[in-house]
């Protein structure tokens, strides 16, 4: 049954208060009377000016006209659409010919970061507001492009524009606040960043994302962090300099109000390949529905994106309700959407007996019947039969998997055996943990493969390792359904759904973990965390360019075990091994 009593929690165990538009609002006062916090000192680029910005209609409406006076570097009046002029607190930084502003309206829930080119006189507006969401503190956003009209001289025809001509990108950026991140544009919707400072740099989280070309030279990123914080950062960046300004707002996990805008200067990790069509610039790789349709309607919405929400959709169990679900097994069903191009099933471990002795684990003995059963043992037990899959993912290695009838916690055991030197890792996949009961932990187990007349290694073991960070690997797992891996810490990936057209859509991350099992061949786990609380394990062969695994999880359907396989392709890497202390 599911469970009501869950705790209000977002990705990676950091709690957010739901807060409500009566804090929010007594929040943002003073910051809308004094404007952003600033470290470095304030741009006065526009002190003592006036600025009259017109905006272009979208499908979304009108955009808004926002005439401005710049009293000097920290307060402003603006008037929105021909109305009231109010007075608020504004900061604003200069990079080349761009200046950055923000400020709140008094009042309200809602404010603007507005970007400036003052040599063509065009302009990006990012208008922002709270509790235009379910969950009040994320912030919502509408981009709309427009111009500096000056009098007596005839508007730019030109406009910022979205792009995806950065996509692929990746920064280390320091910012003036002390501030340290590692950011990748996977994707022309969404990027990935990792907190090297502000939460330690263990895990990397997701956020759809704006890319918007000035020119070759400049370009407007903006991020929310949607399904987390609700934090939205905006800044530019000069693509030569590698130099940012920006304005960060929203609340931490404290829930104090962070509204500030910033300085960075960054550092070139690397770029890998885009997988559009040569010529295709486009930046939204969602096309506009279709005129009539149901998604119309939403598309037509101010602040529409395309937002990966999978907390909202997945099943949340107690562990009463994982026990009833899981009564129900599918274990290695003949179709599987993950597994289109899978190795084939592999029949070399069929007539073997064997122990897997775990360091850290029980032993567990085998007896394989066939290509799909197994039975096992632990020491001192009855022989269980299990249904089983293994694919033979380079000479002598196999992956397989099983569920272990009977376990309290309704475990699976996914297995890289490496029968040739006689080692083993295992991924014991197991629910109830503690976050929601369906959602799969991991624990993992080294360990020797036992074998009459083969005496296995005294010390050697599969290890952890760092060979595959920074890498980026797409997957193809069928026709119409690829993904592409981003592997931007040792204890975290990232996985990023291409589109149709070929680009990167939307994309999550969660926790995992890298084993070397030989040169080139690597055994890894990600869990699906506030996702769908799936666990995945593959061996990837970097020399076949081929991975296959085991995809486990409990949901409505019941208790689910299946295969998982896909070829590869090489799509870069980033340098960031020495942004970590874990060494090979």
């Amino acid at each position: 049954m599911p469970s009501t009593n869950y705790p209000r929690e977002q990705m990676h165990r950091i709690a957010y208060t739901k807060l409500t538009p009566q804090q929010i609002a007594a929040k943002l006062g003073p910051a809308a009377a004094n404007g952003p916090a600033s470290v470095s000192p304030l741009s006065d680029a526009l002190a003592g000016k006036t600025l009259k910005i017109v905006t272009d209609k979208s499908p979304r409406g009108d955009g808004p006209t926002l005439e401005y006076r710049f009293k000097d570097a920290r307060k402003l009046t603006v008037s929105e659409n021909g109305g009231k002029a109010v007075e608020a607190g504004y900061g604003a930084q200069s990079l080349g010919k761009l200046t950055v502003f923000t400020h709140l309206i008094p009042g309200t829930q809602k404010g603007y970061a507005v970007v400036v080119d003052r040599d063509t006189g065009l302009a990006t507006v990012a208008e922002l507001w709270f509790s235009g969401y379910q969950d009040n503190r994320e912030v919502q956003r509408e981009l709309w492009y427009g111009y500096v009209d000056q009098l007596g001289k005839t508007p730019a025809a030109a406009r910022h524009l979205l792009s995806n001509r950065i996509e692929g990108h990746g920064y280390h950026w320091t910012q003036d606040n002390g501030a340290q991140t590692l950011e990748f544009y996977p994707s022309a919707a969404y990027s990935h960043f990792v907190e090297l400072t502000r939460t330690g740099g263990e895990l990397g989280f997701c956020g759809p994302s704006d890319y918007v070309r000035v020119d070759d030279d400049y370009f407007v990123y903006t991020r929310t962090e949607c399904e987390f914080s609700g934090t939205f950062t905006l800044y530019a960046l000069d693509l030569n300099r590698i130099e940012q300004v920006g304005v960060r707002l929203g609340f931490d996990a404290d829930d104090a109000l962070e509204y500030a805008v910033f300085r960075g200067k960054g550092e070139w990790i690397g770029a890998i390949a885009q997988f559009e069509k040569f010529g295709d610039v486009a930046g939204n790789p969602f096309p506009a529905p279709k005129p009539g349709t149901p998604d119309e309607a939403a598309f037509k919405v101010k602040g529409y994106r395309h937002v990966y929400r999978p907390f909202l959709t997945m099943a949340k169990m107690d562990r009463a309700g994982v026990d009833t679900a899981c009564k129900t097994v599918n274990s290695f069903p003949p179709r599987s959407q993950m597994a289109g191009n899978s190795l084939p099933v592999s029949s070399d471990m069929v007539g073997k007996t064997f122990t897997l002795r775990y360091d850290n684990g029980p032993a567990v003995e085998y007896r394989v019947s066939s290509p799909e059963e197994l039975e096992w043992r632990k020491p001192g037990g009855s022989w269980t039969k299990a249904r089983y899959q293994s694919f033979e993912v380079a000479p002598g290695v196999i992956s397989f998997g099983h569920l272990l009838d009977g376990e309290p916690d309704h475990d699976s055991h996914m297995v890289a055996a490496d029968f040739d030197n006689g080692l083993v890792t295992c991924f014991n996949g197991h629910l109830n943990t503690p976050y929601f009961a369906n959602e799969a932990g991991c624990k993992v187990m080294f360990g020797v493969i036992e074998q009459p007349g083969k005496n296995p290694p005294k010390y050697r073991r599969h290890q952890f390792t760092d060979e595959l960070l920074g890498r980026v690997l797409s997957w193809n797992y069928q026709p119409g359904l690829t993904s592409m891996h981003l592997y931007s810490t040792p204890h975290c990936m990232s996985w990023i759904i291409f589109t149709d057209s070929g680009g990167g859509g939307t994309e999550w991350s969660g926790p995992a973990g890298y084993v070397k099992l030989r040169d080139e061949l690597y055994y890894l786990y990600w869990l699906e965390e506030a996702c769908n609380g799936t666990l995945g394990a593959i061996v990837v062969n970097l020399r076949t360019m081929h991975d296959a695994g085991i995809d486990y999880n409990c949901g409505a359907r019941g208790l689910n075990i299946g295969p998982v396989g896909a070829q590869a392709r090489h799509a870069g890497r980033f340098d960031i091994t020495r942004f970590y202390q874990m060494k090979s």
